[in-house]
């Protein structure tokens, strides 16, 4: 079973809520937990994992040969992306922007168009108290992160658990995480700006066809709108977890919910036992 776990916002509480989640079912068989945050993964900071594998991210970008080109502007003309410009008797390549479909060189006339390989980050293997670990990595200054989320989402095993730790918001990089999910959780907070981008979440999730519950963190401060937005629209609020100062400390060093604080375990094994009612549900 695949589970990610996502938000419409950041700093809600996903990390805590995957890494407590892995760290719980890793007694019980094989548990995966693979970060796709690429931009930012923390979830290494919780589990310190021991690394053993490491691998490039590449995409391809156009080269172009410029004793065959003949400044046609068709390369140009066929990029959405606006990575590849004709000004003049000059091809103008902006790799950055590139997001490798290969349609320049396909439709250049004179074949004067090929591709080479550029690195926009890595893919890190390893493992820590039997859980198999995968992260991603983007370079500093890059801007396609799906390319690394695919990377790291290739790892994904059938067999057991996957928890996949999602990016906050709503853009590609999300839907790249989350396509392909079991099930979703979404981790969110009391608050105005926890329910709207909630409701942008709930929103995305039901164009792919993904069944999703909340997460409710840092409960008793704000207001009810998130839970009352969660009964009309029938969303399960599966777990509550409350503002509390010894998670808070937990958290800022590093410790993981369920390592400093045991009596949580039992609460992410019912979290997991729920999940896998709804899935089974799901496809009967």
């Amino acid at each position: 079973m695949i589970i990610s776990v996502a938000s419409g916002k950041g700093g809600t509480g996903k990390t805590l809520v995957a890494t407590s989640l892995a760290l719980t079912l890793s007694g019980t068989g094989k548990v995966q937990l693979l970060d796709c945050d690429v931009e930012e993964p923390n979830d290494q900071v919780f589990l310190k994992a021991t690394i053993t594998q490491s691998e490039s991210v590449s995409i391809p970008v156009p080269r172009v040969d410029k004793s065959r080109c003949t400044y046609c502007g068709k390369c140009a003309e066929v990029c959405v992306y606006h990575a590849i410009a004709v000004v003049k008797q000059v091809v103008l390549v902006f790799a950055e922007l590139c997001h490798g479909c290969g349609a320049c060189g396909y439709l250049c006339p004179e074949g004067a168009i090929s591709e080479e390989e550029r690195e926009v980050g890595v893919v890190e293997v390893g493992g820590s108290g039997g859980v198999d670990f995968v992260q991603g990595r983007l370079n500093v200054g890059e801007a396609q992160a799906p390319p690394v989320v695919r990377k790291v989402k290739e790892h994904t095993s059938r067999e057991g658990t996957a928890i996949i730790d999602v990016s906050p918001g709503t853009s590609c990089p999300v839907v790249t995480a989350v396509e392909g999910s079991d099930f979703c959780l979404l981790v969110t907070e009391p608050t105005p700006f926890g329910l709207n981008d909630l409701a942008l979440a709930v929103e995305l999730l039901r164009k792919l066809d993904i069944p999703c519950g909340v997460v409710l963190n840092r409960a008793g401060v704000g207001d009810r709108q998130v839970e009352e937005y969660c009964s009309r629209e029938r969303i399960p609020v599966l777990m509550s977890i409350p503002l509390n100062t010894q998670i808070a400390v937990l958290y800022s060093r590093g410790i993981p919910l369920v390592e400093g604080m045991p009596e949580w375990r039992q609460s992410f094994l019912k979290l997991f036992g729920k999940i896998r009612e709804a899935v089974f549900a799901r496809s009967r």
